[in-house]
């Protein structure tokens, strides 16, 4: 199994992903978005997460990121 440089930051819907992505991309870091249910090699049924997406960032952009994540989902929750 190979090391990836890309770490998972964050697991949501699409509206609080895209809005990570975009604050995200705002400071210059470009995330990978994965969504395994639009993937067309994994039916729904075989999604770990059916309707959710998760955030990949590189390993190196880690703190700033988890501040990014940490800030959207609290005001969500406000």
């Amino acid at each position: 199994m190979t090391d990836s440089n890309y770490i998972k930051v964050f697991t949501g819907s699409f509206i609080v992903v895209q809005l990570i992505a975009d604050r995200l991309n705002a400071i210059g870091i470009s995330p990978v978005v994965k969504d395994e249910t639009e993937s067309g090699l994994i039916s729904v049924f075989g999604a770990t997460n059916p309707g959710l997406q998760q955030i990949f960032v590189n390993k190196d952009e880690l703190n700033e990121a988890i501040e990014i994540v940490e800030s959207v989902t609290s005001d969500l929750e406000a």
